[in-house]
């Protein structure tokens, strides 16, 4: 697939059918996804792939601050890839001090890349997902039994495509932009 169709193409996918997705398939997914640039080169994203049933059916219960929607789009997934990143690493210098003044938001911004990065990928195999942004962490974290050393940055259900959704429309490229 050409690069610029795949950034135009690929939609958020919140219906799926029952059909699994392979180890295989999600292997070669984070294998591309992990070329996405991070801070310094620190390469702190990590990916957890739940499969189980009842774990999912936790996240979708406990997890998502009673957004029925999310927990709908859960449950309906093959799979949820819950992006962690390595904590206090991203924007973090090694005596422990920030040397951008961003602080520890790099950590969220390298995860933002990754997510972008594998759904992307993602879309390039066949495979649907939406990066969700209702959730409990700390529940998350919890359930999946996270170290205290990762913190979880986003959730993303994937799946084979039950839908097709119609590209949302764009603003002008004017309010994109501007030249100084």
């Amino acid at each position: 697939m050409e690069l610029t169709e795949g950034i135009k193409g690929r939609r958020s996918i919140r219906k799926f059918t029952d059909e699994a997705i392979s180890h295989e398939t999600l292997e070669k997914i984070v294998d591309t996804a992990r070329f996405a640039p991070t801070w310094k080169n620190t390469q702190t994203p990590r990916y957890v792939v739940v499969e189980d049933k009842a774990v999912l059916g936790k996240i979708a219960e406990e997890a998502v601050l009673g957004f029925e929607h999310n927990k709908d789009i859960i449950l309906g997934a093959a799979a949820l890839v819950v992006i962690t990143s390595i904590a206090k690493r991203s924007g973090y210098e090694r005596d422990g001090s920030f040397s951008t003044s961003k602080g520890n938001e790099w950590q969220m911004f390298d995860a933002g890349a990754a997510a972008e990065a594998f759904c992307l990928s993602a879309y390039n195999e066949g495979v649907g997902s939406v990066i969700l942004g209702i959730f409990d962490d700390a529940k998350v974290a919890e359930i999946i039994g996270l170290g205290e050393d990762r913190v979880v940055s986003c959730l993303i259900p994937v799946g084979i495509p039950a839908e097709s959704p119609n590209p949302v429309p764009r603003k002008d490229i004017a309010d994109y932009i501007t030249f100084i």
